[in-house]
């Protein structure tokens, strides 16, 4: 038996909270129904967290979860199973053990009679608002098979495109990481040894030397306040960054990155925002809805506050592309195409054409960016080992005036 904890309101009376014992929430819900209670809210009891428990809030609901679990969950609509009953086998068959208590934890508010699109709306940590909304259109418009299909084609669309620069980006990361543990390597156990060979010799040592030589000094008497302040320093930017000015500076930053690092950012931008709007068009969200959700999903405040822009726009009846036109991000072929498929009534077949497009267009300016990082890292770290080397080696062709 679970302990549920509950706020109901008896007829012709005043909200009432108490806790009741039962197998299930249906069945807790069925027995205070039949009690005459109208019940507001209905939650399991949470005792003191076990290990297990802890361990399984510790782990990530990924992008691939998502997708596998909407893909399925529309195959067993489509194929005519009943919402419960998929929504059993999706919790017996799941991996993620986060996961599998959420869908646990859907099914049983589906089963005391709470909406799907209700249930998921309470675990935003799994069903983001654009999965919420667009569930929720489809339970209203009698089509979640094909809402759920979209959805599962979303979620595959940007898990491929986080794959594709993830793994675009591992190498030079990699690179990166590994020259400057070289250049603190060299500094902290090699150059030292150089030192302790040129005390005895006297004589000034070159610039170059010397300034290796007091960096490595400083770094191996202070390591217990480098290494945090680097920490720290780390950690600060990071909280700045999540600011709401941090991430505001931040998106308007990577859109300006050199080495084609901003046109990549911009087409991934553009190529979300695209593929958002149009799958929530096409399974009858109402449009104000639906750019309001693209702005607060589409991951860069500059497209959050152009769709602000666009939406007081649509309410005081002009269209979509015309203030888009004033926002750099989107380029003059994008707000073209948008007009055009507001003039035709298609405008989320424009808008898929243009996710395709810039999707398309990531790739390959990711593999070009790849091209042109790797020897610029290699350059990058020979040229750090060489500095290093050279400083250390400089006094060696003086040694002789050195022993004199």
């Amino acid at each position: 038996m679970t302990t549920f904890t509950y706020t109901a309101k008896p007829s012709g009376g005043s909200l009432m909270d108490g806790e009741i014992q039962g197998d299930s929430k249906a069945a807790v819900a069925a027995e205070l129904r039949r009690r005459g209670l109208t019940v507001m809210s209905l939650e399991e009891k949470k005792g003191l967290p076990n290990i297990g428990e802890l361990l399984e809030g510790m782990s990530s609901i990924k992008l691939r979860d998502k997708v596998i679990f909407s893909r399925q969950f529309a195959t067993m609509i489509n194929a005519g199973l009943a919402l419960l009953r998929a929504l059993f086998i999706l919790e017996e068959q799941t991996e993620n053990p986060r996961l599998q208590k959420i869908i646990k934890a859907v099914r049983q508010d589906v089963e005391a009679g709470m909406p799907l699109s209700d249930s998921f709306e309470k675990h935003p940590i799994a069903f983001d608002r654009l999965y919420v909304s667009m569930v929720r259109a489809g339970e209203v418009g009698g089509v979640l098979d094909l809402t759920l299909e979209r959805l599962a084609t979303q979620l595959e669309k940007d898990d491929s495109l986080r794959r594709s620069v993830k793994s675009a980006m591992t190498y030079p990361i990699l690179i990166f990481v590994f020259a400057i543990v070289v250049l603190f390597a060299l500094i902290l156990f090699v150059i030292p040894v150089f030192a302790g060979m040129y005390d005895g010799l006297g004589g000034q040592l070159p610039l170059l030397t010397r300034i290796m030589v007091g960096a490595s000094d400083f770094m191996r008497s202070f390591w217990f306040v480098v290494f945090p302040a680097a920490f720290l320093l780390f950690y600060g930017l990071k909280r700045l960054k999540n600011t709401k000015t941090g991430t505001e500076t931040w998106d308007k930053i990577k859109l300006r990155l050199p080495m084609k690092l901003g046109p990549i950012v911009q087409k991934i931008a553009v190529s979300r925002f695209s593929r958002t709007l149009a799958t929530l068009v096409s399974s009858g969200v109402p449009i104000l809805q639906a750019i309001d959700i693209t702005g607060k999903t589409s991951g860069n405040t500059v497209i959050e506050y152009a769709m602000e822009a666009v939406r007081e726009n649509i309410k005081s009846g002009d269209s979509i592309s015309r203030p888009l036109e004033k926002i750099k991000v989107f380029p003059p072929m994008v707000t073209q195409m948008i007009a055009i498929g507001e003039e035709t009534g298609a405008l989320d077949t424009m808008l898929h054409k243009i996710a395709d497009f810039y999707e398309d267009e990531v790739d390959s300016a990711v593999k070009s960016l790849t091209s042109i990082i790797e020897p610029i890292m290699m350059i990058f770290i020979g040229g750090i080992v060489g500095l290093v080397v050279v400083s250390m080696y400089l006094p060696i062709f003086n040694l002789f005036q050195l022993v004199e």
